[in-house]
């Protein structure tokens, strides 16, 4: 079990919910939870999706987290509570919290096998009971393929209204919804038929980014898409674009995809967050194609989420826009050097770290005089169990491309869809002279690689 990576206490976990940060600087994750949970142990069935419910979990560093009751219950066994978001109404536009600043309002998908509607719940506790509301649902167009409803991010203030993305699934579409209550939604537009198509549409996000370099702002859409991603099962991607309160559009019609490799999908953003301007957000680290094999069911668990990152949007030369993903807080955490060489020139470091309590290391390098051009000259690394003799692998080739390989651990072997190489093209990295980073975050099972500070991740 990762130990800096957010991973269920019992049961199946897949997308990231409501994510916020409230008042006293304690960070909210909500999730899907298939409930076999050891605060509601209420259904002991097998560890995959289904009979989906919302976990919660706090964190004060964003790798330390504290499991908390279930939060959203299905109102009968043929209901699932599907994904969605949260924010706190510290204005009380809602109307149901008037003698506070902390109230808190889920809004989600009540999905049964014919209707798919979108509901709010309210919490005067700061987020951990719920009561759903007696005028649910608030948006209900008949169709059993309407889900994941966003709000987490902002309350639009020009035209005093909260905006919600919410998902047409299989029209490739995306509504926009504008609301000045939370109660009464009014349909604005629809952003439709971008990137990769796939099967479906899920999860989107409209997001305010930073730009790099600038006091400048950019709009992103998010969309995941299942299946049909380019290395199979599902994947996210983003549109960078304007809105201006009621209709987005993208810059251009490319389809950007958040990671290189096939294991984040459903990402979400915080709300809340204070002293930075980047935005902070954390993704379900898993892939729809494989997720329900993962052999971790005999501990009792499945799924893990990535560290919460910190992302904004920079201009690439012959690239144009993309987004930049680091990992958050990075020190709170990581504060023990266990090595440091500042000139391994031709040669290489062997270290050690069984001796690590979590098992969880940072690694960074920072490289120059490797360009594009450099016929040789690689950086490669090599993380390695003498109790399983397993491995995984990466680094760079001549030319700039970074790549990762698991296909020296057991299980890639036994499933037909556990893809086990990935690589990323060498334009995004390195500058004329030749200076670059490769970081990294190895938590037990699971390995986040960040590329030229994160210019692939």
């Amino acid at each position: 079990r990762p130990q800096v990576h957010f991973s269920p206490p019992r049961g199946f976990m897949n997308d990231p919910n409501g994510l916020f940060v409230d008042a006293d600087g304690l960070y909210h994750v909500y999730y899907q939870c298939q409930l076999h949970h050891p605060l509601n142990d209420l259904n002991p069935t097998a560890n995959v999706a289904g009979n989906q419910h919302w976990g919660h979990a706090t964190t004060t560093d964003g790798y330390t987290f504290e499991n908390q009751p279930i939060a959203l219950f299905p109102p009968n066994n043929e209901t699932f509570v599907f994904s969605g978001s949260a924010v706190v109404d510290v204005n009380n536009t809602s109307g149901y919290f008037p003698e506070q600043d902390n109230g808190v309002v889920a809004i989600y998908t009540l999905a049964s096998s014919t209707l798919q509607t979108q509901n709010i719940a309210f919490s005067k506790d700061g987020g951990y009971s719920f009561e759903p509301y007696e005028g649910n649902p608030v948006i209900d167009i008949g169709s059993s393929q309407f889900r994941d409803p966003q709000v987490q991010v902002f309350w639009h203030s020009q035209t005093q209204n909260w905006v919600m993305t919410v998902v047409y699934a299989s029209e490739f579409a995306v509504g926009i919804y504008t609301s000045p209550n939370l109660r009464n939604w009014t349909h604005a537009s629809n952003f439709s038929n971008h990137g990769l198509l796939g099967i479906q549409y899920e999860c989107p996000n409209l997001v305010e980014m930073p730009v790099e370099g600038s006091n400048d702002t950019m709009w992103l859409m998010f969309i995941s898409i299942n299946p049909g991603a380019p290395l199979g099962g599902s994947i996210a991607q983003y549109f960078p674009g304007s809105f201006n309160g009621t209709h987005f559009e993208a810059v251009d019609p490319v389809a950007r995809i958040y990671d290189f490799a096939k294991d984040n999908y459903a990402g979400q953003f915080f709300s809340g967050v204070p002293g930075t301007e980047k935005r902070l957000s954390i993704d379900w680290a898993s892939n729809w194609q494989y997720t329900n094999d993962v052999p971790t069911a005999n501990e009792g668990w499945r799924s893990s989420m990535t560290v919460i990152r910190q992302n904004h949007l920079k201009q690439l030369p012959g690239i144009g826009w993309d987004l930049v993903s680091t990992p958050f807080n990075i020190s709170s955490q990581f504060s023990q050097e266990l090595a440091v060489n500042s000139s391994l020139g031709n040669s290489s470091i062997l270290l050690d770290y069984s001796d690590v309590p979590s098992g969880a290391i940072y690694f960074e390098a920072n490289v120059t005089g490797l360009t594009p051009d450099t016929l040789a000259g690689t950086l490669n690394f090599t993380f390695s169990s003498s109790v399983s003799n397993e491995n995984v692998q990466g680094g760079t080739v001549p030319g700039g491309a970074t790549w990762v390989s698991r296909r020296n651990t057991k299980w890639g072997a036994e499933n037909p869809y556990f893809t086990d190489k990935f690589s990323a093209s060498g334009v995004y990295s390195g500058s004329d002279n030749g200076t670059w980073t490769l970081a990294g975050i190895l938590d037990r099972t699971i390995l986040e690689l960040f590329v030229n500070g994160g210019e692939q991740s």
